[in-house]
């Protein structure tokens, strides 16, 4: 006879995930794993000849990339050899000013590092974050995608994600040809939620960049990087491969940042027995030498093989720690869903918002999550108001903010008329007044009447033929009559030439002022430091639409 408790227990929602057991020998283990290398460097007239028990006749290609510029050499020796618990208080320590710990943690190998985060328990990671975050306060950054890649819908979601706060939103296609459309309808819809909002459209790699130059993106990250040999050459990619694109986009004027997480090497076959954090922080080590200002990392869309074994939660922490004490922007994931348990969903996030990170999600998705073309997301429209109130419960700012349904309804329908004007402006395909109709008040794309998508891609492909850039949408918003569109998206791209945002962490204001970890340093120094949530900030964050007034009752 079978217990009933057990019965109702197998029955709950988080008994549907899967877990396995560690197996180290394949690298199916999150950290301190038994075949990671002992901590080691030795330099030799500036040139690093032993890093991690190999002698640099031994290095494979991602050891040398990092040897020669991934680490700061003149503290190197002596920080190899200093206690890693020790280290790792200071790392904790609000005693301790983040500059002075950074002077450390980037002079650390990857196998140092990896052991130094390794000691530390979850709170102690949590209290590292809250100092080691490099801009002063949080943000957060949304998916904007749908089933049909139809771009009125694109922006009317744009526009609402960009007045409930998020500071970038990123889209991405079903059809790559879709990819202008869905660029340009993000870019546009965003600035009519909240001028200055960073956008991007994340496909492949070269048409990615070309989007960037046309104007119709402010950034990228869905620039891979991996921690062993064999899964990068997979990828047809090297370290200096990568870095590369990267100074391709930032002489663009263009805003990147690498991608990276724990599981990619053991999910693709090739982790060499290595823990998954200890690739993990190679990958962070070929960042920082690539000059990119910083990382989507957490495991992204790799989640589900670290969330499978022990402790695996805990490396995605250690992960988005070690980015930040290589004093690089993180981007902190929450990202692709991967539990049937709604407990377990917001435990795994609980990490990042309370300490809060550069981005707490890198893909809160705008849409419900049947319309996340990014394998869906651990938050989706329909926990907007699940996020508000946990702010609320714990006063801490997630970078979102209450908004009431007229002035959705007001952004929403204002966006799809902006589409509409430029696609006719620009002789594009038609958007009907049922479409911007439908797009102001629908939840997802099932509410949306369908397009003729052939007649799409040979418009989307005709505008790239005739070289359409972003002046083009401006000249086009300015004749419609949406003057004040048109600003904002001219000033999007004037910061394109200015550069300013190619800073660490750097997002803009309503203004367009930049807001980065050069202007904005997280100081934080313990109670009553770093960053304070403002009175105004606070009234607004804890007014939300279902709270009732004592008095009114």
């Amino acid at each position: 006879m079978k217990s009933k408790r057990f019965e109702a227990l197998d029955a709950r929602p988080v008994n549907q995930d899967g877990y396995v057991t560690e197996w180290p020998e394949v690298g199916l283990i999150a950290m301190n794993g038994p075949n990671d290398p002992t901590p080691s460097i030795r330099i030799e007239d500036g040139v690093v000849v032993e890093l991690d028990g190999k002698q640099r006749a031994d290095f494979d290609m991602i050891d040398t990339f990092i040897a020669d510029y991934g680490i700061r050499l003149d503290k190197a020796e002596e920080v190899c050899k200093t206690d890693s618990r020790e280290l790792a208080r200071q790392m904790m320590d609000f005693h301790v000013p983040r500059a002075e710990v950074v002077q450390l943690t980037t002079a650390m190998t990857p196998a140092k590092i990896t052991e130094v985060v390794g000691t530390m328990s979850v709170l102690e990671m949590m209290m590292a974050v809250t100092k080691m975050r490099a801009r002063l306060f949080p943000a957060n950054q949304a998916h904007v995608t749908n089933l049909k890649d139809n771009p009125v819908q694109i922006a009317a979601d744009a526009a609402e994600g960009a007045l409930r706060g998020f500071a970038e939103e990123e889209t991405t296609v079903g059809i790559v040809r879709y990819a202008p459309f869905n660029a340009i309808a993000n870019m546009v819809g965003s600035q009519v939620g909240r001028p200055g909002i960073l956008t991007q459209c994340s496909v492949e790699e070269a048409t990615e960049l070309a989007l960037g130059m046309r104007g119709f993106t402010a950034y990228a990250e869905t620039v891979s990087v991996y921690g062993t040999e064999q899964v990068f050459m997979d990828g047809d990619d090297t370290p200096w491969s990568k870095s590369f694109l990267a100074s391709c986009y930032a002489s663009s004027g263009l805003k990147m940042r690498f991608t990276s997480g724990t599981g990619s090497e053991v999910q693709m076959g090739a982790a060499e027995g290595k823990s998954m954090l200890y690739l993990e922080a190679r990958c962070l080590y070929i960042t920082k030498g690539a000059g990119s200002q910083g990382i989507q990392n957490g495991s992204v869309s790799c989640i589900g093989v670290p969330a499978a074994v022990p402790s695996g939660i805990r490396a995605v922490l250690a992960e988005n720690l070690i980015a930040m004490s290589l004093d690089l922007e993180c981007a902190s994931s929450n990202d692709q869903t991967f539990t049937h348990s709604d407990l377990r969903r917001v435990a795994r996030s609980l990490m990042q918002f309370v300490p809060g990170t550069d981005f707490i999600c890198s893909g809160y998705s705008a849409t419900p999550n049947y319309d996340n073309m990014f394998a869906g997301s651990n938050w989706d429209a329909d926990d907007y108001d699940d996020w508000l109130i946990i702010q609320r419960d714990l006063k801490i700012d997630g970078g979102l903010q209450p908004v009431v349904e007229e002035d959705v309804v007001r952004v929403r329908n204002k966006a799809a008329r902006v589409i509409q004007a430029i696609f006719r402006e620009l002789g594009l395909t038609e958007v009907t007044d049922e479409e911007v109709e439908a797009a102001t008040y629908a939840r997802g794309s099932k509410d949306m009447p369908a397009r003729n998508v052939v007649e799409d891609l040979k418009a989307a492909e005709d505008l790239m033929k005739r070289g359409i850039t972003g002046v083009d949408i401006v000249l086009a918003l300015d004749r419609a009559g949406f003057e004040d569109v048109a600003n904002s998206v001219y000033n999007m791209l004037k910061q394109r030439v200015a550069g300013d945002y190619l800073h660490t962490s750097a997002i803009l204001n309503e203004d367009f002022q930049v807001i980065s970890a050069v202007n904005y340093p997280n100081d934080y120094r313990g109670p009553g430091t770093g960053y304070q949530m403002t009175d105004e900030r606070w009234d607004k964050l804890k007014t939300i639409r279902q709270a009732i007034s004592p008095e009114s009752i």
